[in-house]
């Protein structure tokens, strides 16, 4: 007697389960569709703002923001950004370290984001760009700045022409008095200012 009560019992809490399953299935047979049909709407698909495809480097009017400094590349956990920069001469004699070439490794970037909210010029953002697929590995290598000019190298501000020689010895009595910016001036700790 017991076997044929076990029996019904469960044969009883299957419907029940299979009542409950089909209340679900019925929910989502009437719920609207999400389904993309994509690509025939690529014109009007919505991606988000947040969403990370690929890195590339902010265009301003044909130039890129980037001054290779490095810490981009130094805070990729896994060595996806490589940067290779050169030295220019400025006008005025010096030089001036430039970035030469910007490549990332699509391939292995996890998009943690680091290098972007650690640039210190802002000159790093992801697109929402998402179709990225290829046959080799190689062709997800790219040179991030290709196309893009290095910033404009702003010439040196001209120094104040030389006074005459008259003037000189004002000059000089200028000198040993003590400017009203100096002692508006607070030290750093421990440096006491000196005393002319």
């Amino acid at each position: 007697m017991s076997n044929i009560i076990e029996y019904f019992s469960s044969v009883g809490k299957g419907i029940v389960s299979l009542v409950k399953g089909m209340q679900v299935t019925g929910k989502e047979l009437v719920t609207k569709k999400i389904t993309e049909c994509y690509p025939e709407n690529r014109d009007n698909l919505n991606i988000s703002d947040r969403f990370r495809a690929v890195l590339t480097l902010k265009d301003v009017d044909g130039h890129h923001k980037c001054i290779g400094c490095g810490i981009c590349q130094m805070n990729c956990p896994n060595g996806t950004i490589t940067l290779q920069t050169k030295m220019v001469d400025l006008p005025d004699g010096k030089k001036k370290k430039v970035l030469d070439k910007y490549m990332y490794d699509l391939g292995s970037c996890t998009f943690c984001m680091l290098c972007v909210t650690t640039c210190p010029q802002g000159a790093l953002e992801f697109s929402n760009d998402f179709e990225q697929s290829v046959f080799t590995r190689e062709k997800l290598v790219k040179e991030l700045n290709a196309g893009l000019e290095n910033p404009p190298i702003q010439a040196p501000k001209p120094r104040p022409a030389a006074a005459p020689a008259a003037a000189k010895p004002a000059a000089n009595v200028e000198k040993t008095a003590p400017a009203k910016d100096d002692t508006a001036t607070t030290p750093l700790a421990g440096n006491k200012p000196e005393e002319k």
